[in-house]
């Protein structure tokens, strides 16, 4: 079976990181900007471990320049997603990337992009819902400006707080007053946590952050009774199983625990992360899950179900997603 028209819900895709290498290289050739160093000869993106692409991915974002980039940037990302699939995504948002951290120009980056999520729904029919993220290798006090922009800016498209980047830096409990701003504006919670960080990292995210959801929170494998804590309290996992085998964090995709997290009874989603970066589509994903694991529709609509459920939309959206996700008649 071809899983390219099954409809999918994800969860976890950065924004920059969906952008298709051409089309920024195409930003590139408009504002003059040399980028030849981080693309492949055949069009890709080039890095050489978890680091190097941090630094990749920020040059690409140094094309972004102001909300038109966004507006076009977000029609890009949600085009390529609605073709393979996905009817509902929660993207990564940085206002680090969108006008600095001051709260005026997010306001105008906010509006651009969700203009373009409502183009594109009509279009390509997608729904689109926004997570701001502070930016952990820039630290805690740089966390402050993110969450206040989160904070001002919460509404129908805008839904969520996380944290993504470089995870070994610091600990969670050094960005509390960002997730407590968030959270105190009624904001949903989410934290990278337990891609290259041990249990303790995923155990310390949710007890001093409060989280809803952990972003991967794959390493929390290595410790049954984490995982058992996991499951007991609902907390939902947004694994990436292309990005982590692509990256080495696992191991492949037959080694790959969420399959294991699943049986021990985690609530585990499926999203492609950073898409081009990996190589990777949510076709991919659930291709590489049926070839590991065996899964097949009822694994996926379950998938899917509890991706729904743990979405950050409001209850009318969540409504009519599900509608999209029943099975012909």
């Amino acid at each position: 079976m071809s899983w390219q028209d099954f409809p999918k819900v994800e969860l976890h895709l950065h924004l920059e990181g969906g952008a298709p290498p051409a089309f920024i290289r195409g930003l590139a050739a408009e504002k003059g900007i040399d980028l030849s160093g981080i693309f492949t000869p055949d069009g890709g993106y080039r890095y050489r471990d978890f680091d190097h692409f941090l630094k990749v991915y920020e040059a690409a974002c140094t094309t972004l320049q102001g909300p038109q980039d966004f507006h076009r940037l977000t029609l890009a990302v949600l085009e390529q997603s609605a073709a393979n699939g996905v009817v509902y995504s929660e993207t990564f948002l940085s206002p680090d990337f969108c006008g600095g951290g001051d709260l005026a120009a997010w306001r105008d980056y906010l509006a651009a992009i969700e203009s373009a999520a409502d183009e594109a729904e009509a279009r390509f029919g997608i729904t689109l819902r926004g997570i701001v993220t502070c930016i952990r290798h820039f630290g805690p006090e740089q966390a402050r400006p993110a969450a206040i922009c989160a904070a001002e800016t919460r509404g129908r498209f805008l839904r969520g707080f996380g944290m993504a980047g470089a995870e070994l830096v610091g600990r969670p409990g050094d960005y509390r007053w960002a997730f407590d701003c968030a959270r105190e504006a009624g904001l949903h919670l989410t934290c990278h946590a337990g891609e290259w960080g041990g249990p303790d990292m995923v155990a310390d995210t949710i007890h001093d952050l409060g989280v809803e959801r952990i972003g991967h929170g794959v390493n929390a494998v290595k410790d049954p009774q984490l995982v058992a804590d996991i499951a007991e309290n609902g907390i939902v996992l947004e694994v990436c199983p292309g990005s982590n085998v692509f990256l080495g964090a696992t191991g492949d995709w037959a080694r790959h625990p969420i399959a294991r997290l699943r049986d021990a009874g985690v609530k585990v989603t499926v999203s492609t992360d950073d898409p081009p970066f990996f190589d990777t589509t949510m076709t991919a994903e659930f291709e590489g899950l049926e070839r590991a694991f065996g899964w097949g529709e009822e694994e996926f609509r379950a998938l899917n179900r509890t991706a729904l459920d743990a979405a950050f939309c409001d209850a009318d959206t969540r409504d009519r997603i599900a509608k999209k996700l029943e099975p012909a008649a």
